[in-house]
């Protein structure tokens, strides 16, 4: 199997909390706390981890909190290069309302990173070797130059691995200036980096993609479209990928998982529409499960042979 390596800027201790109802000015109890490691990259590998693959996470880990998110990998068995910085990890709440089963998510910034701290990141990233699939995921801090992945993306490529980005903003933008193996923008990330409505039919949505391949250096882009599943476009096909039809409990973590599933099955050499089946089997099976939880294998097998019956 080919290595995977993953990286994660502005990662998060993501903890969740279930309250009997959220009700304003009031004293509410807590109930059944939970922290998770996060962030794009981590969660990617987490995803990886439940498939049954492997890979490496690499990340910036701040002060106490850092060391708590180290606990956390290292209690899921997942090999990791945390990148010390001075600033304290960011946390991440979800708050979900037990009468109704609403989530409410609340996201802090990020920690500020210095210039030598980043360039000691950089120094890791370069230091690692016969990889060939490396997977950068998730939103910068605050400080960090937006082109920050585009300058990632000279790296991997001359280490000759592939390089695939799920981004958004300024990073997407400035990220699609390099060679790209896979880009995973979800529709209104699409949206503004082609100018399309976001209510446009699936054609006119391939259609766009492939102009957009056109004039950059990528091989393929998966735009993912929630519950009408993912489109993935290369210059010699195109595949729309649609789920079956599940209870969703909660989106979050679907766009990781897709992304791990898309990039675990690449790694075993499976054609690019496979792939695409695995990542939405993958994503579909992330929305069975509450608040912050990933794709669990069982679930993406069973999705699994009724995404590939189907389509």
């Amino acid at each position: 199997m080919n290595k995977i390596i993953t990286l994660t800027l502005n990662p998060s201790i993501d903890k969740t909390i279930w309250v009997d109802r959220l009700i304003p000015e009031k004293k509410l109890k807590a109930k059944h706390p939970e922290d998770e490691p996060g962030g794009g990259g981590i969660n990617v590998s987490r995803a990886i981890k439940y498939l049954d693959g492997e890979s490496t996470a690499i990340y910036l880990s701040g002060s106490y909190n850092g060391q708590y998110l180290n606990e956390l990998i290292k209690a899921e068995n997942i090999d990791f290069i945390d990148v010390p910085i001075k600033s304290n990890t960011r946390m991440s709440l979800m708050l979900i309302d037990e009468s109704n089963l609403q989530e409410y998510r609340i996201g802090l910034e990020g920690p500020i990173v210095t210039k030598q701290e980043l360039n000691n990141l950089v120094a890791v990233i370069e230091q690692q070797k016969d990889y060939d699939f490396f997977v950068a995921s998730g939103s910068l801090p605050p400080n960090v130059p937006a082109n920050f992945y585009a300058q990632v993306a000279k790296i991997v490529n001359a280490n000759n691995a592939k390089f695939i980005v799920d981004t958004s903003g300024k990073a997407l933008q400035e990220v699609i200036k390099e060679k790209v193996f896979l880009l995973k923008p979800n529709l209104n990330e699409l949206s503004l980096l082609c100018g399309i409505s976001e209510n446009e039919n699936i054609d006119e949505i391939i259609n766009a993609t492939q102009k957009l391949l056109s004039q950059i250096n990528c091989t393929a882009i998966v735009v993912s479209l929630g519950s009408k599943g993912a489109v993935l476009v290369t210059a010699q096909e195109f595949h729309h990928i649609v789920p079956p039809a599940v209870k969703v409990k909660s989106t979050v973590g679907a766009g990781d998982s897709m992304v791990a599933g898309i990039t675990l099955a690449l790694s075993q050499n499976l054609s690019f529409k496979e792939a695409l089946q695995y990542g939405v089997a993958c994503g579909t099976a992330a929305t069975l499960n509450s608040g912050k939880a990933l794709c669990n294998k069982d679930d993406v097998n069973r999705i699994l042979s009724l995404v590939a019956s189907s389509n």
